[in-house]
């Protein structure tokens, strides 16, 4: 009897403080209906033998039958340490992510690229800039007539302080919806060092890298690293480490697939050397697979930018990535599509979700079905309308 496909799969979530049951719940809800649309069978089990948090697949395809180990590579507890600024803190945030991205031209450079993502990293400046002035105003009509009515200009002063204390309050109160304060401190995580990858993330990436250095010596079919909107540059970063340590795949195949990526803004910043180096080093391997899929519909990635292209690092012997667009429009059904207008981030995690017209781009076939990477994508070309303009900083 021939043994099922086995494959090892890396998960690395984007900027997340949620904790990682939240794939498995997603990935269970989700691959249920994909599998049901598709005819496929998948379930899931316990993670049996799992280095950190996780879950194992079994599926049968007409192919054949298939197992996978699913693994989450946690750092959200990184991400919850720099949510912690208050109402003050984050409006300080908002001042130095601006003049980060301004000064450094970074913006300028970003604008050169999609409309989409650039007008959603101009979102919460936007959405606290409204609250902080509509706190003001609120503050300073209700201070005019406390003193107006009592005489009293220190009790008007204390009311309009208070009230506008109370409206911002409040407003972040609601960021459950606004998403505000969440992407604030997202922009200000990546630009904290302009760039540079903060040492207590430097140390998690060792850890994760090291776990990729022994999966890629087990006996496995295939190695599949995901890395889903941040995660996408930080899975870039893994997989040069782990073959700059001269550990080449020694039985399973080697994939990298990133998701919804948002590259340019991180690899424009002005100290970004070290993910700029990655990205050239890693798009001319001979040694692996990469597909980076991304949609013009997700309004949060940079839909169809070649990372590596636009950031400015291509060379002569760019192999990677294949550039693929997930296309809501053809992939969705319109009362799908209708469904989720307006709701970014749940547009942002249609990657990790079930398709009711699915393409060649299927999730959950991709991670739980008996095919590589390399496999399911062999003779593909660039989706049309790839953008591979040099709009970063390049190398030195």
């Amino acid at each position: 009897m021939t043994r099922p496909f086995r494959r090892l799969v890396l998960y690395v979530p984007g900027f997340d403080p949620m904790p990682p049951r939240r794939y498995r719940e997603l990935y269970r809800r989700e691959s249920r209906k994909q599998a049901a649309i598709c005819g496929y069978d998948l379930a899931m089990e316990r993670h049996g033998g799992a280095a950190g948090f996780g879950w194992a697949t079994r599926a049968c395809f007409p192919e054949a039958e298939a197992q996978s180990q699913v693994e989450v590579l946690v750092w959200s507890d990184l991400v919850q340490a720099s949510m912690r600024a208050g109402i003050g803190g984050t409006y300080g945030q908002m001042l130095r992510v601006a003049w980060v991205y301004i000064r450094s031209g970074a913006l300028r450079r970003l604008m050169r690229l999609r409309r989409g993502p650039v007008l959603a990293a101009l979102y919460p400046l936007a959405m606290l800039l409204a609250q902080l002035l509509c706190a003001l105003t609120v503050a300073g009509l209700a201070g005019w007539a406390v003193t107006a009515l009592t005489g009293i200009f220190w009790l008007g002063l204390l009311t309009a302080a208070g009230l506008a204390w109370g409206v911002l309050a409040f407003a972040r109160s609601q960021d459950h919806r606004l998403f505000a304060y969440y992407l604030m401190h997202d922009y200000a995580f990546t630009a904290s060092m302009k760039g540079a990858y903060p040492a207590g993330l430097e140390e998690r990436l060792k850890r994760f890298t090291d776990r990729l250095a022994q999966a890629v010596d087990d006996e496995l079919d295939e190695v599949l690293l995901v890395g889903h909107s941040s995660g996408a540059y930080l899975a870039v970063s893994m997989l040069a480490d782990l073959l700059r340590r001269g550990r080449r795949p020694n039985g399973p195949a080697l994939s990298l697939m990133t998701l919804g990526h948002v590259v340019p803004m991180a690899a424009f910043l002005p100290r970004a050397q070290r993910l700029r180096a990655d990205l050239a080093y890693l798009s001319q391997q001979t040694d692996i697979f990469w597909v980076d899929v991304t949609a013009p519909g997700d309004p949060c990635s940079f839909a169809l930018c070649d990372p590596v292209a636009v950031t400015g690092v291509a060379g002569a012997d760019q192999r990677w990535p294949l550039v693929l667009s997930a296309a809501f429009t053809h992939t969705l059904s319109p009362q799908q599509q209708r469904d989720m207008r307006w709701r970014w981030f749940r547009l942002h995690l249609q990657y990790l979700c079930a398709f009711d017209r699915p393409g060649d781009y299927d999730y959950f076939a991709i991670t739980a079905g008996p095919q590589t990477l390399a496999d399911r994508f062999a003779g593909r070309k660039h989706s049309p309308g790839r953008i591979a303009t040099p709009a970063g900083p390049g190398l030195p």
